[in-house]
């Protein structure tokens, strides 16, 4: 009934059609999916040099741009000492000013550029050290300085060396966020395929998968990717490859999976239509690993960092959903343990981290939305009940939990009476009293599906002396409040109300 992009029901209208409720949040869903994806921020990252004593060099201490020129200097007139002045231009050009000094230099890249092709190993080896160096700047004309590098490093992925590999990759995944000209020219030399290869061809080496899968994630955060750069990774097997390095390894640790994870969700947010993605399994096992994660999580063994994968994973289970047919959903979606999973990560990260529980009671939203199996599961794995105990807590969650019970509603009559044995009527009694206009506007639309379904439920409510909650919001309310509770109480309860009066008369 209500998930992402797809529209709500709206109360008070005449007949009282369920369907004709659908309408109101859909332009308001749709600029929250907008959110997830806009709110992505891309990142660089420094590996640190393993050979160096004291990696960091302090700000205040920094080499200026003389020494720039000097190391180029050194660098063009040198012979065995190459290396060693390599190694000290790496470290001087952590300097943000040294950076700018350097590409400013007259001729200072190509010569970089001529030690990164040269026979020496370790000159090579320094001199992408360099351009690493040079690609974690957070000056944007820096990158561009960088391109007569980058068809070398590409062709280096292909090298025997991990670490190597490695740098090369997180250079070009630090030089893709800055400039368009910088992004156009990688797809143009391959960089798709290249890193489609990579991780490939070394999935036994963990780290450069992990290196490969951020690289990807810069390109696919683009503001142009969803024209320019999904497309091709979608017709490319960089899907399936993602999707084979997902389950994290026990040995390496969670970071890979982390990543393809990431690369995935941004894939499947760009478009409403995610059947490629579906045909190659992406929803059955990314639902899979979270049900996984939920009985990890329930059986108290909470790996350092989990909640980094599983952010990502609800995601692309949240955002292939809103989208995915109900007979897909049904194919590919075999295991009933997900809602229980879910269910024990909203638990489980309630008070933690609420963000992270929100987002997995909007999937939940979104699995119930058009399926009646797992709303089925709900009620039958007594689920509800841990439901409705949220629907005091704030952030966001508890909106969404009456999403989620008004999809049960929605499904079947005989799913609102077990609502009511279940203790919903008198819940929703305390939503009416709420001060959140919206939480009140959902707790009207619940309890008009459920009482219009079954006379057993209205007489219930009424009993439960709802119909005074509902003459204060008709005088007191909000106009969109006063138009439901009014059509509530003509339309439907009053005549329940004397009915239940008639029968508690006392004998003559």
């Amino acid at each position: 009934m209500w998930r992402l992009n797809k529209v709500r029901h709206k109360a008070g209208q005449q007949g009282g059609s369920l369907e004709e409720l659908r309408l109101k949040r859909r332009e308001n869903e749709r600029a929250l999916r907008q959110a997830r994806r806009d709110r992505q921020l891309v990142s660089k990252r420094l590996l640190l040099n393993e050979d160096e004593e004291q990696p960091d060099v302090s700000m205040d201490t920094a080499p200026g741009g003389h020494d720039i020129v000097s190391l180029l200097h050194k660098l063009q007139h040198s012979g065995t000492e190459k290396e060693a002045h390599l190694k000290a231009l790496s470290k001087v050009l952590r300097d943000p000013a040294a950076q700018l000094t350097f590409i400013k230099h007259e001729n200072s890249m190509h010569l970089l550029v001529g030690l990164l092709t040269g026979s020496n190993a370790q000159c090579r080896l320094q001199a992408v050290r360099c351009l690493h160096e040079l690609s974690h700047s957070s000056h944007t004309n820096v990158a561009p300085a960088c391109l007569p590098a980058t068809p070398y490093l590409l062709t280096y992925l292909s090298g025997p060396s991990t670490k190597f590999t490695e740098l090369c990759l997180y250079t070009l995944g630090n030089m893709c966020p800055d400039s368009d000209v910088v992004r156009e020219k990688l797809l143009a030399q391959g960089i798709i395929p290249a890193l489609a290869s990579c991780i490939e061809n070394q999935r036994h080496t963990l780290a450069v998968v992990e290196a490969a899968a951020f690289t990807l994630s810069q390109l696919l955060q683009a503001r142009d990717a969803p024209e320019k750069i999904i497309p091709i990774v979608l017709k490319s097997t960089l899907p399936s490859h993602l999707l084979s390095v997902l389950t994290p390894d026990p040995q390496f640790g969670l970071a890979p999976a982390i990543e393809c994870a990431w690369c995935l969700h941004y894939l499947i947010c760009s478009t409403d239509d995610n059947k490629e993605l579906l045909a190659q399994g992406a929803l059955s096992q990314c639902s899979s690993l979270l049900v996984s994660l939920g009985g990890a999580v329930t059986e108290g063994n909470k790996e350092d960092g989990i909640e980094l994968l599983i952010w990502p994973l609800l995601r692309c289970v949240g955002n292939i959903l809103s989208s995915c047919p109900e007979e897909d959903l049904n194919a590919q979606l075999t295991d009933a343990h997900l809602p229980a999973s879910l269910c024990a990560l909203v638990q489980a990260y309630l008070h933690t981290l609420p963000a992270l529980a929100r987002e997995t009671v909007w999937v939940l939203n979104n699995l119930t939305a058009h399926s009646t199996e797992f709303c089925s599961a709900l009620l039958t794995l007594n689920l509800v009940p841990g439901l409705i105990q949220l629907l005091p807590f704030s952030q966001g969650i508890n909106t969404m939990i009456l999403r989620i019970l008004a999809n049960i509603a929605h499904k079947k009559k005989v799913f609102c009476v077990q609502l009511m044995q279940l203790g919903l009527l008198s819940a929703l009694c305390a939503t009416l009293k709420m001060a959140d206009q919206e939480m009140v506007i959902q707790s009207l639309d619940i309890l008009f599906m459920m009482t219009v379904s079954s006379p057993v439920v209205a007489e219930e409510f009424v009993r439960q002396d709802g119909l005074s909650l509902l003459e204060v919001l008709q005088y007191n309310g909000a106009a969109e409040m006063r138009q439901r509770s009014t059509y509530l109480l003509e339309k439907h309860l009053l005549s329940y109300q004397q009915h239940i009066t008639v029968d508690n008369m006392p004998d003559p």
